[in-house]
């Protein structure tokens, strides 16, 4: 049974230059490398909208909600924290203050070490990331709407492949 025809896409267009314009180079790996960085780009334009209905930056969701995954009390050591969002921690600093001065996080001191700080969710921290995880995930299913159940599995298998390659430490 042959492949179902599909609309052409902006991928599509410029492997067809590449294509043209450069005949000798296997261009086929820009094919799904392009869509991937387009289908994240188009993503997370839809996903800041929903973030910006609480005020809040994607980065500064994140964070928040690192700090809510991480169940109660909602606090976590910043070197946790930056690992875990793969900052720098000059960046996690920056980040800290700006979330602690709109009342969404406190430091505390470190009962296990003297040395190092803390950072917990407010109680209107949780508020906010509670109110703002629920409109996050209602997005996405709306976003993965139009695709069949089927075909999401599929898509999500491979880009499980993927991500596995792509995090093996022996990747290039």
């Amino acid at each position: 049974m042959p492949a179902p025809q599909r609309t052409p896409d902006a991928v599509d267009t410029i492997l067809a230059q590449w294509h043209r314009e450069r005949p000798d180079l296997d261009v086929a790996p820009m094919g799904p490398i392009g869509r991937i960085k387009r289908c994240a780009a188009l993503l997370q334009r839809r996903l800041d909208e929903t973030f910006a209905e609480f005020g809040l930056s994607y980065w500064e969701f994140d964070m928040l909600a690192t700090l809510r995954r991480s169940g109660a009390p909602y606090c976590l050591a910043p070197t946790t924290l930056f690992s875990t969002l793969m900052v720098t921690s000059g960046t996690m600093t920056h980040r800290m203050h700006k979330l602690e001065a709109s009342g969404f996080v406190v430091r505390l001191p470190n009962p296990d070490d003297a040395r190092s700080m803390l950072v917990q969710l407010t109680p209107a921290g949780l508020a906010l990331i509670d109110r703002a995880v629920e409109a996050h995930v209602a997005n996405e299913h709306r976003i993965l709407a139009p695709l069949k159940a089927a075909d999401l599995a599929a898509l999500d298998g491979k880009l499980t492949l993927l991500l596995a390659a792509l995090e093996s430490p022996t990747a290039p």
